[in-house]
Formats: C-alpha cells, sequence, structure tokens
C-alpha cells in the first residue's frame, strides 16, 4: 500500500509500505479521509518520543471496513485503543485506561495510508448522508464535545447564560465553539492569531473572533468559561486572566510547557482548572450523530488534499499558509 510515512524531523516520505495484517479482534479499514492533527504536526517536528520515526502518522480517519459485521460500509474510526476490563475501561471512562494505545504512535501504525488495522469495536458506521470528508472530523470534534462537556458541567450556571472564551481556532478550538453554540451557550469568542483562521471561524457560526492581544481582548475577568484548545504558556496566562471569579478554564491543548497558570488567582478566586483528554466511546457516538444531524453547521472548514501531497500539506500548515481550520489527506485523489 502508498503510505505517508515520517522519517525524521521535518521530514516525511510518500511511499510502499506493507498492508496490515489484522489481529483476532481487528479489521482492516480502507482509509477514505484522514486529518492533519496538530499532534501529527508536534511529532513531524520531532518533539514526541511516543512517535518515533520511522512511522506512520494520522489518527482521524474514515473510510469503508474491509471485514467484520460493518464489511463494505462506511465507517469512522475511534483510534483510542483500550484493555477493555480496567476499572476506567469499565466504568465507561476507557479514555483513561493505563493501557490505553493509539493509532499513530508506537507500536501501532496510523492511518496516513491507503489502509490501517483497528479492533472492530473501534468502528462506528457513517450515517447515510454524512459525506465521508466530514466524518472524519469525528475524532478531532469528538475531543472538543468531551472537553466542553466537563466545562458546562462545572460550570455553576447554565449554557444559556455563559460567556465562554476559546483559545485557538483550530480544529479543536473551532469544535469547541461548535459544541458550544449547540448546547446554547450566550456569547462565544474565539481567539485565533492568524487572519485567515479568524474569518474561518468568523463564517462558521455565531462566533466574535478576535486577534490576541489587541483592542478587541475579551475584558479581564470577564469570562464563565474559558477552554484553552492550544495549551502554551501565553494562552495559559490568557485563560487565568480571562476567567471570572468561580469561572471555569478546560485545558485542552498538548504543547509542551507548564506555565502561565495563575495558582493565586485559581486559589483565591476558586476558578476551577479542569484537565481533558480524548473522550468516551458514548461521546464518539454522540458526535458522529450530531455531525450526521447538522447540528455541528455546515462543516465546510476543511481543505482536501490527496495524500502523495502530504508532506507539502504539513508544510502549509507549518508556515500559516491555509485558512481551513483542518486540512483531510485523500489516499485515493
Amino acid at each position: 500500500m502508498k503510505a505517508l510515512v515520517y522519517t525524521g524531523p521535518n521530514s516525511l516520505a510518500f511511499r510502499d509500505e506493507p498492508n496490515p495484517v489484522p489481529l483476532n479482534d481487528e479489521v482492516v479499514v480502507k482509509v477514505d479521509a484522514v486529518g492533519i492533527c496538530g499532534s501529527d504536526m508536534h511529532a513531524y517536528h520531532g518533539f514526541d518520543s511516543r512517535r518515533p520515526a520511522p512511522l506512520i502518522l494520522g489518527h482521524e480517519a474514515a473510510g469503508v471496513a474491509m471485514s467484520g459485521r460493518h464489511k463494505g460500509r462506511r465507517v469512522t474510526v475511534n483510534p483510542l485503543v483500550t484493555c477493555g476490563a480496567c476499572d476506567f475501561c469499565l466504568d465507561g471512562r476507557s479514555h483513561l485506561c493505563g493501557s490505553r494505545q493509539i493509532i499513530s504512535m508506537m507500536p501501532r501504525p496510523g492511518a496516513f495510508a491507503e489502509f490501517v488495522r483497528i479492533p472492530e469495536q473501534n468502528l462506528v458506521e457513517v450515517p447515510e448522508g454524512l459525506d465521508i470528508v466530514k466524518a472524519a472530523l469525528a475524532e478531532p470534534i469528538a475531543v472538543s464535545y468531551h472537553a466542553v462537556q466537563l466545562g458546562l458541567k462545572a460550570s455553576p450556571r447554565p449554557a444559556s447564560s455563559l460567556t465562554a472564551t476559546v483559545l485557538g481556532g483550530g480544529a479543536i478550538g473551532l469544535g469547541a465553539a461548535l459544541v458550544l453554540a449547540m448546547s446554547g451557550c450566550r456569547q462565544i469568542h474565539v481567539a485565533e492569531p492568524n487572519r485567515a483562521r479568524r474569518e474561518t471561524v468568523r463564517k462558521s457560526g455565531p462566533f466574535a473572533p478576535y486577534e490576541p492581544g489587541t483592542a478587541n481582548d475579551p475584558k479581564d475577568g470577564s469570562i464563565d468559561l474559558v477552554l484553552d484548545a492550544v495549551g502554551a504558556d501565553k494562552t495559559r496566562e490568557a485563560a487565568c486572566r480571562l476567567v471570572k471569579p468561580g469561572g471555569v478554564i478546560v485545558h485542552i491543548g498538548l504543547l509542551p510547557g507548564s506555565g502561565g497558570v495563575d495558582v493565586r488567582k485559581l486559589t483565591l478566586q476558586e476558578v476551577t482548572f479542569v484537565g481533558t483528554y480524548c473522550y468516551t466511546m458514548v461521546e464518539f457516538r454522540e458526535t458522529v450523530a450530531a455531525l450526521a444531524s447538522g447540528q455541528l453547521g455546515t462543516l465546510d472548514w476543511v481543505e482536501q488534499r490527496p495524500l502523495s501531497d502530504g508532506a507539502a500539506a504539513f508544510k502549509a500548515i507549518d508556515e500559516g499558509r491555509t485558512a481551513a481550520a483542518k486540512i483531510i489527506l485523500r489516499p485515493a485523489s
């Protein structure tokens, strides 16, 4: 099969790789669409020891099951592989499983390829009428969905009375804004430094995008719910500055570093700081249903490229030369 292989820092090769061989509980999926995630970019830069070269990256995939009970049907892939037997798995929080694996991390090759192997239980059928490219957004938007649910649960007031700010206008940030809108949030700001991406955010829903560090910043201490979809020192500092007393910060991003958290403010003003990781399988299914029902908008904020153009797509993201919140690679294109 053809695959896009991470071969070293800032280096990708489109080349032939062996076809995946499924184990007893696995099936092979013919990949039709796969998104480039921020974690793929992190690995591409050589900063992720969990993704050593050479490795096929990519975990936001949808395609057609080649065997099993879904054979011949369109499916989207939950890339999180868990043990199914620990306390977390048994109580419905499998994303916290101590032995969890994710495709695109060793020892599981990812989906920047014509085919990928995955446990059959990780597949969700794509509802009729949902485009396969939009189905590939299930994974990143499920991350957003889980984060928003945690934030709303921790907030003392209903969504309809909340002012929220999302830091970052990429797929996770825009996804969080869309889920907030679906949940009835009163006002939604989105911080994004890239002008083209701000325009994409503006067109995607009832949002107030702004360039951080300008006069358009929300007033300090004015935000009920802040979702940090970047996870950098500067965005953690901004989250702590923006949040109201008694408000909530949800930390989604996974960039390196731990600075920027104002522990004194969190303590004196009883701010709730929530970490969030992935999603439950129930939330993944709910996200697919929301995508199919149109509750998350038209989802036309993606750019499609052939998998063979993957290296150029990575460079375009690196250099800020795309307005799209997500680039989707198409192995068959």
